[in-house]
Order: structure tokens, then sequence, then C-alpha cells
């Protein structure tokens, strides 16, 4: 059994100049408590701060612009008033000494009219994705995008621009991209769902090109030493989206790529891992995380004696928890003490206020979380 008053993955470690208080990280999770204009709330403070023994926060997915929507309730760091807000999320997680990253999204294909005020949404291809995505008033069936036009892209890579500067003007202490679940940056990246003619499609270069110019963009803002990014060559969910015919070559050329500017670190989603990070297929997450020189973090049902078992091969070296710090606002407690984990029921994922949101308790009374 673990010893898990002295576990090597709860111990602070230093990540190039980012001193973490460990090396769990809590993942980004869509709640869908920020106002229709994409305005977080005032709990939002409290429920972020009170997670801030994690070695690093990656806020929810977080819309670069109006035209980036894909959910209903989801933030946004475009508006003055959603800066705001953010701002005071910051400030809590700093009082309580914790690390922060905002998570820059387009959403791309994966959206809907009734999101983009009756505009369709924007991708590399009009290729409808499969199945619903829910909208403000219930589920409805996913539309065919619009293809973007050559001319436009430019425009998007300076929204993804602006939305690092005010990720930094809030507060933050880096920002991750969003470059995972088929959302617009990987919709660009796979052959299957990028089918252009242009120099942003076709070759693997070209298919790149999109992702690698908003990257560059976030790190002319930040500097590389405080940008990641997040990658899930093998998921298929939302819109049921076919892989890449290649995926070890494409996502193995992303990360020489990304390497080759310096990134802080890649967050790689890597499946079902309680048993094996080797998809059946012959993708390894092993040898992709070779190509990249920074740091990588783990990501997907992760538990403490994985992680450890993980960082001691060295294939990884920080590990992302999501649904665990729903209900267990000190979780690095309970792993520490290797305490049982509290549950929390689906109805409190997406939607409500502040509910099920920042009002679970910490394991004792006396150590209840101040923020």
């Amino acid at each position: 059994m673990s010893d898990f008053f002295s576990s090597p993955v709860l111990e602070p470690v230093t990540i190039g100049k980012l001193q973490l208080k460990n090396r769990i990280v809590m993942a980004p999770m869509t709640r869908s408590r920020s106002d229709d204009f994409g305005v977080a709330p005032a709990y939002a403070a409290d429920y972020y701060a009170q997670r801030a023994d994690a070695g690093l926060i990656v806020t929810e997915a977080t819309n670069i612009s109006a035209e980036a929507r894909g959910y209903p309730r989801t933030p946004g760091i475009w508006s003055e008033a959603q800066i705001a807000a953010w701002t005071r999320v910051t400030e809590a997680v700093h009082r309580r000494e914790g690390k922060i990253f905002l998570q820059l999204w387009h959403t791309g294909r994966m959206s809907h009219p009734d999101m983009l005020a009756g505009a369709l949404p924007v991708a590399p291809s009009a290729l409808k994705p499969h199945g619903q995505i829910r909208v403000h008033d219930g589920m409805k069936d996913f539309v065919t995008p619009r293809a973007l036009g050559t001319d436009e892209i430019p425009a998007i890579v300076e929204d993804y621009r602006q939305a690092a500067k005010n990720a930094k003007r809030a507060g933050f202490d880096g920002v991750e991209v969003h470059s995972a679940n088929n959302y617009l940056l990987e919709q660009f990246v796979r052959d299957s769902t990028n089918h252009r003619t242009d120099q942003y499609g076709g070759t693997l270069e070209n298919r790149l090109r999109f992702p690698l110019q908003v990257v560059q963009a976030v790190v002319d803002v930040w500097g590389a030493e405080r940008v990641g990014i997040r990658i899930s060559p093998t998921t298929t969910a939302p819109g049921d989206t076919a892989l890449d015919s290649d995926t070890m070559r494409t996502f193995g050329a992303y990360l020489d790529a990304l390497s080759a500017l310096d990134l802080l670190y890649i967050h790689g989603i890597e499946g079902v891992t309680q048993v094996s990070r080797e998809e059946n297929d012959g993708i390894s997450f092993a040898a992709l995380r070779q190509r990249f020189k920074g740091a990588y973090i783990a990501n997907n049902q992760y538990t403490l004696p994985l992680a450890e078992k993980t960082l001691a091969a060295g294939e990884a070296d920080l590990f992302s928890i999501g649904r665990p710090f729903i209900a267990n606002p000190d979780l690095i407690d309970r792993l520490r003490d290797n305490a049982p984990l509290a549950e929390a029921p689906k109805e409190y994922w997406y939607g409500g206020d502040a509910r099920g949101y920042s009002d679970w308790p910490a394991m004792h009374a006396h150590r209840s979380i101040a923020v």
C-alpha cells in the first residue's frame, strides 16, 4: 500500500519556474454556473479558493469570444464584466496561496445557432457532428457548421491573443490553450474534421498551422513558461468525432512543434487509465510524452497509487483530477490521510447555483476552508 503521508505526488514541486504545493492539478470542469452574459457568479471565487490546496487549478473552459460559445451558462473572458468576475476568483485563490490558470476555449462546430444569435457555428470544414447538443431550452440536433474562410482565420488568432491579455489583466498565473475534446483547434488538427484545401488543410503541416499560430499568439502575451496546452488524441465525444487516420504521426508532429515553442506543459486526456495507459489500437501516451520536453500532465481517473507508479516510471510529472474535486474541496487532505471521498450526485454537475458547487464541507469541521 502507498504511504499516503509521504507520497511524492503530494510533495511540493517546481515545474519550469512555477512552484506548486504538490503534483495534483484540479482539472478543467464545465459547471455551467455563469449568467447568460458569460459572467462567473460571486460564489465562483469560493468554489475555486476552497480547492486551492491543489498544486495547480485549471479553470473550467472559458470562451475567448461571443462567437466561441457552444453551451449555456459557460464563462467568457472578452468583456469587462467577465474580467472583473475572474479577478475576484484569482484574488481569492491567491489569498490561499494557490496557483490558477485560465483555460482558453473556442467550441467551433460543437455549437448551435441558438447559442450564436442565429449564426451558424464555424469549423475548418462544413461537416456536421453526430447527435445532439444542449442549448438554452434543452437538447437539439447538431447543425452543419460553416467552413471558415481563409481570410477569417487570422481574426480568430487575434481573439485568442486578446483573451490571453484579458486573462493576464484578471490576475491568472498562466493560461492553458484548449486543443482537445474535438473543439475548434483539434478540429483543424484531425484529418477526419479538416477537409480544407488551402494553407490550413490537406497536409499535416497545414492542419497544424492554425493551432500553432494560436499558441504562438498566446505565448507572445504570456511567455512560454506560463502557457500549457490540452490535447485528447483518442477522444471521440462530443459529436462522435472520428479519430485522425494516423493518430501517432499527427499528434507526434504536433507535440514536436509544441515542444519547440518551449511550452510549460502538455495536458493529455488519456482515456480510462485505472488499468492501462495504452490504447488497444496501438496509441501510446508514453511514446507521445517522449516527444515533448516540457512537463506532462496525465489525466483521466487517476488514483494516487497509479499516479505514484506513473511518476516513478518517468511518464508524467503532474496528474489532473476532475470529478473528485466537485464534492471534496479538501481532496488533497483526503488523499494524504487515505480518507473516504464524498460523491456529488450528477444533478449538481452542471447548472444550478451555489448548492452542490461551493457548499461542500471539509472532511472535519475544524478544517473548514476559509476563503
